[in-house]
């Protein structure tokens, strides 16, 4: 293993498999601390791989990578140059210019203003979007407008595009075990959008409590509380949410089976067939959030819930967890005899999505490019899981890791009388941002931390677990 002058880089150190991402990082480093200004020309990869002594295809993707979030710029004859530097840390609000109330994420109101570089984010549950397929979105965006017909370009129904949904049906059929006809489908703005179509139907027919996991997702937490009077916390233990607790009252519930979220657990089994007996018997309505059912690391996924009652279960999920949350799309099968209303409300709101997104997704499912894009991300999401579950057990001996080995977090719970908002800040003093697990909570909260690890490189993670475990009270 060799050497280069090259921003003096030596690989010798670094595993196999982790060599593309610490060459990414290392020259993007260079990028933000002005090594390699605007316009300078990088080696070729052929000649870079030769002095590190490594696969000419690692440093390929390495400079993709940074070609794709616009850093780098490659053009046949001229080679591979910087285009840009990395956007800087924002500097604090001035005093009394502070906004208007925040409605973004729980981490995104925690976030601190500072001087000092960004923290290291553990709270923010995104996957790695720096990996974000740009080429293929692109290509996929030319091919539309390429092909684009005046009835491509007007407006599409409010239900969303057709060719979208037909892609969607497919997609679901294939990976999720729903199957359905491309009319039960209605594209929306991400989950968030279809909870709010959901609960201004339930709301219409007098039903103003809905019960959710407790805990569960703050922030579809929030989003219901907008729309409805009453939310009834059902608690959650190592098979699920306990279906005997919901409440009298409560005509339809909000679960995430395939993977809880925050737990990690899976709804287990005899929990499914107890959950739909409970929306049989009673005429009632499962809300199912499948939001990162595509990323499994130890066993066969989980097929959805839908298929066990389709005319008693909604079936949501969206991309932002699969692409990136700006992108908002997402998908919901109402039960049919909602459908009707939920597609006048989704009409009366703002006539539905915008087409052409729609359009560049459905390019993309029919392609496969997809489908490979999450090959990939399931991959490195891995690997960096591993990473963090390593770091936890050497930082903090005995840890307990709550959850299965799936999607884009991780439980650490705390001693029962830790305060871990307390934690929390004091962790992020130590420049990374955690969510302390009791904000889930509606109801006899329990003290913990959730680690969002799937945007940090495995070496960030060490580094940042490292500095969190000073601030973690020892049971």
């Amino acid at each position: 293993m060799r050497g280069s002058d090259f921003l003096q880089l030596d690989l010798a150190d670094v595993p196999l498999g982790s060599r593309t991402e610490v060459l990414t990082a290392r020259i993007r480093r260079s990028l933000t601390d002005g090594s390699l200004p605007v316009g300078v020309r990088l080696p070729a990869t052929r000649v870079l791989a030769g002095e590190l002594g490594c696969a000419r295809g690692t440093v390929t993707e390495a400079y993709r990578r940074l070609t794709e979030v616009g850093l780098l710029t490659a053009r046949a004859g001229a080679g591979t140059r910087v285009a840009a530097r990395p956007a800087q840390p924002r500097g604090p609000v001035p005093a009394g210019a502070a906004g208007p109330r925040s409605y973004g994420t729980p981490s995104d109101e925690a976030r601190p203003g500072s001087d000092g570089p960004d923290p290291i984010d553990l709270a923010t549950g995104v996957p790695d979007l720096a990996a974000f397929p740009r080429a293929a979105w692109l290509r996929a965006e030319r091919e539309v407008l390429t092909g684009a017909t005046a009835r491509d370009l007007g407006y599409a129904p409010p239900a969303g595009a057709p060719r979208l949904r037909e892609e969607l049906a497919a997609w679901l059929a294939r990976s999720r075990s729903v199957a359905v006809d491309p009319e039960q489908i209605v594209v929306t703005g991400g989950v968030t959008g279809a909870l709010s179509l959901l609960a201004q139907v339930l709301v219409a027919d007098r039903h103003t409590t809905i019960g959710v996991e407790n805990p569960g997702a703050h922030g579809n937490r929030r989003i219901l509380e907008h729309w409805m009077p009453g939310l009834t916390p059902v608690p959650v233990d190592e098979e699920g949410l306990i279906v005997e607790a919901i409440g009298d009252d409560v005509h339809a519930v909000l679960v995430t089976p395939a993977h809880q979220y925050p737990t990690g657990v899976v709804l287990s089994p005899a929990r499914r067939r107890e959950l739909v007996d409970w929306a049989r018997d009673g005429d009632h309505v499962v809300v199912e959030d499948d939001y990162d059912a595509e990323y499994r690391y130890d066993r066969r996924p989980v097929p959805a819930l839908h298929p066990h009652a389709p005319d008693r279960i909604a079936h949501t999920s969206s991309l932002s967890k699969t692409l990136a949350p700006a992108l908002r799309l997402g998908w919901l099968i109402p039960p049919p005899h909602w459908l009707e209303r939920v597609v006048e409300l989704r009409w009366a709101t703002d006539l539905g999505s915008p087409a052409l997104p729609q359009l560049t997704l459905a390019h993309l499912l029919r392609t496969g490019a997809l489908e490979r894009h999450l090959r990939l991300m399931r991959t490195r999401h891995r690997h960096r899981r591993d990473a963090a579950v390593e770091a936890l057990h050497r930082a903090l001996p005995g840890v307990a890791v709550g959850g299965i080995a799936a999607g884009l977090h991780l439980v650490v719970p705390l001693p029962a009388d830790v305060d871990d908002v307390q934690v929390a800040a004091d962790i992020r003093d130590l420049g990374v941002l955690v969510q302390p697990l009791s904000g889930h909570f509606l109801a006899d909260a329990r003290p913990g931390l959730v680690l969002s690890y799937a945007a940090q490189h495995p070496a960030t993670l060490h580094a940042a677990i490292e500095r969190l475990a000073t601030a973690v009270p020892r049971g």
